[in-house]
């Protein structure tokens, strides 16, 4: 049962990380300095290609706001939802 609570943890915490990171991405995108900065780069480096799925599908609304992030989220949100059902 440990085994069970603890791969189920683990698979809940990756989904919540990838979404801080997704929204970091996001609120880094307001601020061009903060682009200098390692973690900040990481964050591009491990989420812009998640990112970049959606936004060829969705364009930006105007031709100003990108609602892709959005979408991810609820994308990553019904994933992890799909994952967690599928082995539990």
């Amino acid at each position: 049962m440990n085994l069970y609570l603890t791969l189920l943890n683990t698979i809940r915490f990756a989904f919540w990380a990838y979404g801080i990171l997704i929204f970091i991405r996001v609120i880094s995108s307001w601020f061009p300095n903060l682009g200098k900065y390692r973690i900040i780069q990481m964050a591009y480096s491990l989420v812009d290609p998640y990112l970049n799925f959606f936004k060829r599908f969705i364009p930006p609304i105007g031709g100003v706001m990108d609602i892709s992030p959005i979408i991810a989220f609820f994308a990553l949100n019904l994933l992890e939802k799909l994952v967690l059902w599928v082995l539990f």
